[in-house]
Formats: structure tokens, C-alpha cells, sequence
């Protein structure tokens, strides 16, 4: 797929099979699962986004977040960044019930690698096995949700926001953290990832 975009950031997470990239700025790469690909577009980048091919037939599956540049850096050089999977630091709390892939931001006194992205953005991958709970601050103010991918979570102190995979749960802005757990007779592990962005107003 070829396409020109401008004045936003793209964040593609793989989780399943590969992509190729190649813009007009001559980046090239290939991504696979656990892979993040950041890709700010600036004042303007063509580029073309091609998924491989599996032995075994099956789809090509990521995620992909649109961020919004704030208007001094709508014009900046357009940029291009991997970060593999084995790059990414990592924490399990709550006796190893729950792991956590800091691929931006923090959680549990450890860091991400470094900013990939020009807009303060939160990336947290979490799998949560039965009988779980997770307390993680987000920064107050901030835009924050997650998006379930697997089994089933409770959001909220109190687990009011019980949801299965693939619904996506918006946090609100004036809190400054979200609890999350799983049943102690969960059938599965809970997969999500957790974002959390610094926002900036749209302007040209």
C-alpha cells in the first residue's frame, strides 16, 4: 500500500506475521512480531507499507496509533525508527501474575528504552494470568485507554468495567492511575496494551 501523509506520527506494533517498509526518504525495514516501527510523517513523507507472506496462510495482525503533532513540529524532517522486541525492557509484579512490556513510558520503577516519538506518548503491553491485579499510574491530564486483545479484565478500583477482547476502555482524564484484575477462574490469560498521550491541538 503506497500512501503520502503529513503533520502526524504513526506507531505500528506488530503482533503477528511481518511488514515491510520503504519511504521516499530511503528508510527501509521489516518488522516482525514484538516490533515497533515510528514513522513521523512531518511535513510530508510517501511511503508504502507491505505485509508479508506466511507459510501457514495465516494474517498479518498489529497495531497502529495516529498521533497528532503539535503545530511547531508539523513541518519537522520526516523520520523513521525500529525498536525490536528483544530492545524492550520488561517487569513482572504480583508474584510473576502479571508482565509488563515497557515499550514507552514507565512501570514499576523501570524505564522505556528511550522516545521514539516526538509526542509524549505511554505504551504498555500487559498479559495478566488468573487471580491478577495491576495498579499502574498514567500521568494525570493525560488522554489514556487500553485495548483488549485476549481474554477477559476488570477495569477500576472497584472492577466496575468488566470487558472481553478486542473493546477498547477510555480511561478519565483526571485520575493518575487504573487498576486492572482477572478471576482467579479465568479460562485464559488477559492480553491489552495501555496507551497514554499528551494531546496537542490540532493547527497550521
Amino acid at each position: 500500500m503506497l500512501c503520502f501523509y503529513s503533520g502526524q506520527e504513526t506507531i505500528t506494533y506488530l503482533l503477528h506475521g511481518s511488514i515491510d517498509h520503504e519511504d521516499f526518504a530511503g528508510h527501509k525495514g521489516t518488522i516482525h512480531p514484538g516490533d515497533l516501527q515510528f514513522m513521523t510523517a512531518g511535513r510530508g513523507i510517501m511511503h508504502a507499507e507491505m505485509p508479508g507472506k506466511n507459510g501457514d496462510g495465516s494474517p498479518n495482525v498489529g497495531l497502529q496509533l495516529w498521533v497528532d503533532l503539535p503545530k511547531h513540529l508539523k513541518f519537522c524532517e520526516p523520520r523513521y525508527r525500529d525498536l525490536a522486541a528483544k530492545e524492550i525492557p520488561t517487569v513482572t509484579v504480583d508474584n510473576e501474575k502479571v508482565f509488563i512490556k515497557i515499550i514507552s513510558g514507565t512501570s514499576h520503577g523501570v524505564d522505556s528504552v528511550r522516545d521514539l516519538a516526538y509526542t509524549p506518548v505511554w505504551i504498555l503491553d500487559v498479559t495478566m494470568k488468573p487471580g491478577a491485579r495491576l495498579e499502574q499510574p498514567l500521568p494525570k491530564g493525560w488522554n489514556a485507554f487500553a485495548y483488549t486483545l485476549k481474554g477477559k479484565a476488570a477495569f477500576g478500583a472497584d472492577g466496575e468495567k468488566r470487558v472481553g477482547e478486542f473493546y477498547n476502555v477510555v480511561f478519565e482524564q483526571e485520575g493518575d492511575g487504573v487498576v486492572v484484575a482477572t478471576d482467579n477462574n479465568a479460562e485464559e490469560d488477559a492480553h491489552f496494551s495501555m496507551y497514554a498521550l499528551l494531546l496537542f491541538t490540532c493547527g497550521y
